[in-house]
């Protein structure tokens, strides 16, 4: 038998991987891996050779094969690969997971005690077999070969069929059986914790694979063999405590026994206790040489693995080890590894490497070590807290918490405040992270004493540390995002109802809150109580899972209770507030959120009276549109029918209505009369109109009559130009409104016919005045009037908010085709069909003209936005924008406009990604699925708009202007749709093809003969369908090339050969690619380039970024299928040539032909394999694609 510290182990070199390891300690010549010296390699290139094995001494007993193994010819050593081997028993048992652990461990240790050998050989293949290897290591190559001979055999006989091996698949059973690897080693050295690791055999030998496994170049060895040695270092670390456990018990045993008197010591019990002292030591020193060699063998060169997953094992088993041992593992000597790691480029590692330190930081004891890491590495982690990895990042936090509770004033005031901005960020885990750290820090009055938050009955404190946060935070905007992120740690303190009423009541002014402070916290209020009725986080969060029957009964609960609690409280805010729009709209949110039942059930209708006059005086008061909005919302709920006091709020609504109509009514008349209007009586009109037109957004109106009155103001609008925008907005909002309560209203069955001629009246008469207010009304009247009312913005700056005049008429236009389109008379309706509007080609000219106007004129890009100071108003401006095309996209996929009208969207596309992009990615999505054929003629024919207007703006020479590349990335975009489904849109590319062709070709009137046609260059831009054509339909399409060349240009004389370059590219687009192949219709081809697109590569020598506009195209590879390296000089050819095909005719000429093709594609471009699939994927990627219902 071979002794541990014998020479069958070979020291590594500084800076060098073990090649291979036997059953013993290392050499005495252990310098460099002793003094900690991590430099090296990660990835040799070669297997180290290494010194000759001792032959291995088995008992005497004859070796017991588990199968038969095919022995060479000559008697030498076996191949690795055998025939028809007998499938590994560990591996299968493991596999399959039907049998017990501990029945595995039990009889495979039965085997090794039989037999060792034979034992150590089924653990060993286990590991190769799970490696993915089909190789075996037999008896014979065990005892004549190294441990790197052995690797290098099965690392040739290595099947490696594809990149994967089991513990790179993430499948249910391959993530089972990946746990039953690590559980199956751990067994076994637990198992063997007290006798076999011991026996100079087991260990050293399986550490010595293991270590020479981890040095291969096979990532699959090398992942498979890191993980195995990680594992069993982690149980002999738990041996290891184990044994100091022990240690520690037998010397208290033996001082205790020293202690006593000569006459009651007993010599045989201090003998014995020395004898296990002596082997306790023994044992220790054995084991710290395993571990010594382990982490000197494998984790000094693995923790900087190029694998990332080989990496993130080493940090987690590190973390283990220093939690498990701190005693010996929790040291600078190896947590700088985990210092160093911090700044690794994957999240995945990063993350290992936070969740080992919140091992550390999590408890008092450890944490006190960690004083010297924390002061060099605290920087670091507190700048992660930004990490680009939001799991990371929410790990950190959790991190950082951790360090705040145990370890005193380790984190400065400067470290926090950059940990309590995340409590606004849009990822919720990360933000409720970032809330506990607040309210550890910050809110909880209670962390200094030591008590429960329990146990504090009056949450005045918290309040106001809460609300000094939040206002010296300066983002009083996002109170929703602030009671989201603390509502897990802070809920039951936000939702003391009792003390915020309190504290909005208070009078005195030594203890009562300033105005900023009032304003904070009746918004902190209102997102109390909608978080705790409704239970979702507010608006651009992710939303939160559906809520169980348990709290849903919860969250009814909470409702009930607040209710009781602010139903008394709420008109004493409103009467206190209700001056001030700020407080007072929060407050009436907060009403929508009671159950109105109890103002009933409890008696409570004097309340109900109260809380009804003050919104009757908030209205009144205020023309505010968030004011207003949540005032009529409150109304609507008050006015429920099901509601058993409905009718005081009917009597409230009908007072007001009846007040407002009045009084217009009277305003009206008075201007009728009147030869001009005043500002006051402007002013005095408007706020009475928007109070009418928010009103008669949630209740019918219609009663009041007051669609004449409007009518008439408006006509005099457009008769006349002297009424101001802010008069003539509200009023086109209330004919809209009055419409759709009078359709909502009309029967099933049965309509009368003059209800029907009335309501069709007002339609017709509502559409022409929108039709007059969009185009008719002159923009130098309005100018004049705006002028003229300067200084209503200093009167009240809420009239003066709101979109523009013809925004409005162009939204109630697009929304009226589309409520009352063709499919209003569907579904048994018919009788409704003289009220279905078909817009007239007028009105159709007029809207796309609209949205040239109005909508796709260039802005800012984003970056100029962010920096502006009124960045905030043009946001708001895209957004209006933004609601405005989504208007008419509508209208298109719904059929009331015929869908060749969206080719003045998808023309954009773009142009003006970075503003609609997802809006017009989602449309041309629907549409295609509306009618393929015409969807495909409407992207030709945008492309054919663009190509003719950049021909009447720049003139014939405009194939060399900045412009004409953009409408190629245009087609570009437009052909990745047809990149799916290549069956399905063969016929539609061939569509395009011709098409496009007849346009290129078309003659003008006047042109030379002898000259190209003006739309030539037409033809790159066709080129850029090319790639996703099929092999026979170029074919075709060539011959349709030269047939139409022929008719429409004849036989032409040589002439300058640069003026027909666009015939050329188009031309090679339609060559087979790879001698016939189908191109790009194959997944795994790339399109051929185009040498023409060299000249897009190419930036002008005199102005190399002389862009006139900042690029609004999206951030996408470069995936034009026509880009070339080399020469960017087109060929030199003949027109004569050209029209005869003699050249560009045969594709293998082409393709080796330097003038055409004179370099290899960029990286990127024209390349197979997966690659080139996910860069042509990622190609088409434009948003998210929202439903336009959403916008």
């Amino acid at each position: 038998m071979v002794p541990w510290r014998s020479s069958r182990t070979q020291g590594s070199s500084s800076g060098s991987t073990p090649g291979s390891m036997g059953p013993s300690s290392p050499p005495s010549d252990t310098s460099a891996l002793s003094s900690g010296d991590d430099s090296g390699s990660d990835f040799e290139a070669t297997a180290r050779p290494c010194g000759k094995r001792g032959r291995q001494q088995g008992p005497d007993q004859s070796h017991v094969r588990k199968c038969p193994r095919m022995t060479e010819p000559n008697g030498g050593c076996s191949s690795a690969s055998t025939v028809n081997p007998e499938p590994n028993t560990l591996f299968e048992a493991i596999k399959s997971a039907k049998i017990a652990m501990e029945t595995v461990v039990v009889d495979w240790l039965e085997t090794y005690k039989r037999d060792r050998e034979t034992g150590f050989l089924e653990l060993i293949n286990f590991i190769v077999c799970s490696c993915g290897c089909q190789g075996v290591v037999t008896p014979q190559m065990f005892r004549d070969l190294q441990n790197s001979e052995i690797i290098q055999q099965l690392t040739e006989q290595f099947k490696e069929d594809s990149s994967e091996y089991p513990l790179s698949l993430n499948t249910r059973p391959w993530r089972r059986f990946r746990d039953g690897f690590c559980e199956l080693l751990t067994a076994v050295v637990q198992r063997c914790q007290y006798s076999i690791i011991y026996d100079e055999f087991l260990m050293g030998s399986l550490i010595s694979f293991l270590i020479s496994l981890t040095d291969s170049q096979v990532r699959a060895f090398r992942h498979t063999s890191t993980l195995a040695a990680m594992k069993v270092m982690s149980a002999l670390v738990k041996v290891a405590l184990g044994v100091s456990v022990q240690q520690e018990n037998n010397l208290r045993q033996y001082e205790a026994e020293r202690s006593k008197g000569p006459g009651r010591r007993a010599t045989e019990k201090l003998e014995a206790l020395m004898v296990k002292r002596r082997e306790l030591r023994e044992q220790q020193e054995e084991i710290e040489n395993m571990m010594n060699a382990i982490f000197k063998g494998v984790f000094v060169h693995r923790y900087r693995d190029v694998v990332p997953d080989i990496r993130a094992i080493c940090m987690e088993e590190l973390g283990t080890w220093m939690k498990t041992y701190a005693a010996s593992f929790l040291t600078d000597s190896y947590l700088k590894y985990i210092g160093w790691t911090l700044y690794d480029k994957q999240g995945e590692v990063r993350l290992q490497c936070v969740k080992a330190l919140q091992g550390l930081y999590g408890h008092r004891d450890t944490a006190a070590n960690m004083e010297l890491f924390t002061r060099r590495f605290k920087t670091r982690m507190v700048s992660m807290v930004l990490d680009k990895e939001l799991s990371v990042a929410v790990e950190v936090v959790k991190l950082l918490t951790l360090m705040l509770e145990n370890m005193g004033e380790a984190l400065t005031d400067e470290d926090c405040q950059s940990v309590y901005p995340i409590v606004f960020v849009a990822n919720r885990p990360l933000a409720a992270a970032a809330g506990i750290f607040l309210y550890r820090r910050l809110l909880d009055p209670q962390q200094g004493a030591g008590m429960d938050a329990s146990y504090d009955r009056d949450n005045r404190a918290f309040f106001q540390v809460l609300l000094t946060f939040f206002i010296e935070i300066e983002l009083h905007e996002h109170a929703a995002y602030l009671v989201d992120s603390l509502w897990d740690c802070a809920g039951p303190r936000l939702r003391d109802w009792e003390t915020i009423s309190a504290l909005l009541l208070e009078e005195s002014p030594a203890e009562g809150l300033g105005d900023q402070q009032e304003k904070a916290l009746v918004e902190i209020l209102a997102a109390s109580v909608v978080q705790a009725t409704e239970g979702q986080p507010p608006v651009g969060r992710e939303p939160a899972k559906k809520p169980s029957s348990r709290e849903r009964k919860a969250q009814m609960e909470e409702r009930i209770r607040l209710t009781h609690c602010l139903i008394p409280a709420l008109p004493k805010l409103l009467g206190k507030f209700s001056a001030d729009a700020d407080k007072a709209a929060p407050l009436l949110e907060v009403l929508c959120c009671f159950d109105l039942s109890i103002y009933c059930t409890g008696r409570l209708e004097k309340y109900l009276v109260l809380v009804l006059e003050q919104l009757e005086e908030v209205v009144q008061k205020h023309t505010e549109q968030t004011v207003l909005e949540a005032a009529s919302r409150a109304l609507h709920a008050l006015c429920d029918p099901e509601l058993a006091l409905q009718r005081h709020g009917d009597r409230v609504r009908s007072r007001l209505a009846d007040q407002l109509a009045d009084k217009f009514n009277q305003e009206v008349t008075e201007m009728l009369q009147a030869l001009s209007l005043d500002d006051e009586e402007a002013y005095s009109m408007a706020a009475t109109l928007k109070r009418i037109s928010i009103l008669f957004n949630a209740h019918d109106l219609t009663r009041w009559q007051l669609f004449d009155p409007c009518t008439q103001l408006l006509q005099r609008a457009v008769d006349t130009g002297e009424v101001p925008p802010q008069v003539l907005v509200p009023t086109i909002t209330c004919l809209y409104f009055h419409i759709l309560w009078e359709v909502s209203s009309l029967p099933t069955t049965d309509v009368p016919e003059e209800q029907l001629q009335s309501l069709k009246t007002k339609v017709i008469t509502t559409c022409s005045l929108s039709h007059s207010c969009l185009s008719d009304v002159d923009s130098g009247v309005r100018e004049q009037v705006h002028r003229d009312l300067e200084g209503w913005e200093e009167m009240e700056p809420a009239l003066m908010a709101g979109p523009s005049l013809c925004s409005q008429a162009f939204r109630v236009l697009s929304d009226l085709l589309l409520v009352l389109g063709p499919q209003l008379a569907e579904d048994g309706r018919e009788e409704l069909a003289p009220l279905v509007l078909r817009p007239d080609a007028e009105l159709q000219s007029q809207l796309a003209a609209f949205l040239m106007d109005h909508v796709f004129y260039p802005t800012c890009n984003q970056e100029e936005l962010l920096a502006t100071e009124n960045s905030e108003s043009r946001i708001e401006e895209l957004h209006q924008r933004r609601v405005l095309l989504a208007g008419f996209c509508k209208l298109i996929i719904y059929g009331v406009l015929e869908l060749s009208a969206a080719s003045d969207v998808f023309k954009h596309y773009t142009k003006f990604y970075s503003d609609y992009g997802d809006i017009i990615k989602e449309t041309l999505s629907l549409t295609r699925q509306i009618d393929r054929q015409e969807w495909a003629r409407t992207l030709l024919l945008s492309l054919q708009q663009l190509m003719t207007e950049l021909l009447h703006q720049e003139g014939p020479n405009f194939r060399m202007t900045e412009a004409f590349p953009d409408i190629r990335d245009l087609a570009r975009r437009f052909s990745l749709f047809f990149s799916l489904h290549k069956l399905r849109s063969r016929p539609l590319l061939v569509n395009i093809h011709k098409e496009g062709i007849l346009f290129a070709f078309q003659k003008i009137p006047g042109l030379e003969p002898e000259l190209p046609p003006l739309n030539l260059p037409f033809l790159e831009v066709l080129s850029e369908f090319s790639p996703w054509v099929l092999g026979p339909d170029k074919a075709l399409l060539l011959t349709y090339l030269d047939k139409v060349t022929q008719e429409q240009l004849g036989v032409l004389a040589p002439g300058d050969t640069g003026q027909w370059q666009s015939l050329v590219t188009y031309r090679n687009s339609l060559q087979p690619q790879d001698g016939g192949g189908t191109g790009a219709s194959s997944r795994g081809a790339a399109p051929t380039p185009h040498p023409t697109k060299r000249r897009r590569l190419e930036a002008p020598p005199q102005a190399p970024d002389s862009s006139p506009r900042p690029s609004t195209h999206p951030s996408s590879p470069a995936l034009t299928s026509t880009m070339l390296r080399g020469d960017p000089r087109p060929p030199q050819l003949s027109p004569r040539l050209l029209l005869s095909g003699s050249i560009l005719s045969s594709p293998q000429q082409q393709l080796h032909d330097p003038a055409v093709q004179s370099g290899p594609p960029p990286e990127g471009v024209g390349r197979g394999g997966a690659r080139g699939r996910a860069e042509r994927r990622r190609g088409g990627r434009g948003g998210q694609g929202l439903p336009l219902g959403r916008l």
